[in-house]
C-alpha cells in the first residue's frame, strides 16, 4: 500500500496551513511514522452533530470519542464508539469492571467525564477536540484507550487531528500501527448495546 498523503485537494491550502498546532503536530508525527493518511480542513465540529455536516462521505467510520476518570481520579480512559451509537456511562463502568476483573487488575470503580482541566493535562486537549492523536502528548502512557471491538470491521476511520476544524482518514490497519508507536495501553472490547 502507497502511504496516503494529505488530501490538498478539499482544501484551499495544506492542512497545516489551515490548522493549530495540534494538528500540525498529529500530522507531522504521522508522517514522521510512515503512517499513511488522507486529512481535509472544514468549519469547526465540536459536536458529532456539528461535524456531521462537514464530514466527507469517504466510507470511513466516524468514531465518537468520550474522555472519562474513574472515581479516584487517577486513571483515564478515552474510549471510541461510531459515532452514530451512545453508550450510558453506568454500562460502560459495567462492561468495564467486569473485563478489568477478568484480567485479574483493579475495577474501575465509578466512571465520570474527565474535566477539560484533566483533557489539557493528559491529552493536551480541548473539549470538542478529543481525539486517539491527543495520546501523542501523553508522554507518560497514562490514558487507558478502548475501542469499541465494532471498529475491528471497519476498513477506515475518520478522527479529529486534535482540532475540530479537521479530520484525519486512516485505515484500521494504519491506525493500529500508530497505537504500536505512541505507546498507550490499548484494546478493543464490546460495547454492544
Amino acid at each position: 500500500m502507497n502511504p496516503l498523503q494529505p488530501d490538498t485537494a478539499s482544501a484551499p491550502c495544506a492542512p497545516e496551513e489551515l490548522q493549530s498546532e495540534a494538528a500540525t503536530a498529529v500530522y507531522r508525527y504521522l508522517a514522521a511514522h510512515g503512517i499513511a493518511y488522507t486529512s481535509y480542513t472544514h468549519p469547526e465540529g465540536k459536536t458529532i452533530e456539528e461535524a456531521k455536516r462537514w464530514w466527507h462521505d469517504d466510507g470511513s467510520v466516524h468514531c465518537k470519542n468520550l474522555f472519562f476518570r474513574n472515581h479516584k481520579g487517577n486513571q483515564h480512559y478515552l474510549v471510541c464508539l461510531h459515532c452514530d451509537y451512545d453508550l450510558p456511562i453506568h454500562d460502560l463502568e459495567q462492561r468495564l469492571k467486569a473485563m478489568l476483573a477478568a484480567e485479574g487488575r483493579p475495577s474501575c470503580g465509578k466512571l465520570s467525564f474527565a474535566s477539560p482541566e484533566r483533557m489539557r493535562r493528559y491529552l493536551g486537549l480541548e473539549p470538542g477536540s478529543v481525539s486517539p492523536f491527543g495520546l501523542i502528548n501523553d508522554a507518560e502512557h497514562h490514558v487507558h484507550l478502548f475501542l469499541d471491538r465494532r471498529l475491528q470491521a471497519a476498513d477506515t476511520l475518520s478522527f479529529h487531528p486534535n482540532d475540530c476544524r479537521g479530520t484525519v482518514v486512516i485505515a484500521r490497519a494504519a491506525f493500529e500501527e500508530y497505537l504500536a508507536t505512541v505507546g498507550n495501553p490499548w484494546q478493543y472490547i464490546g460495547l454492544e448495546e
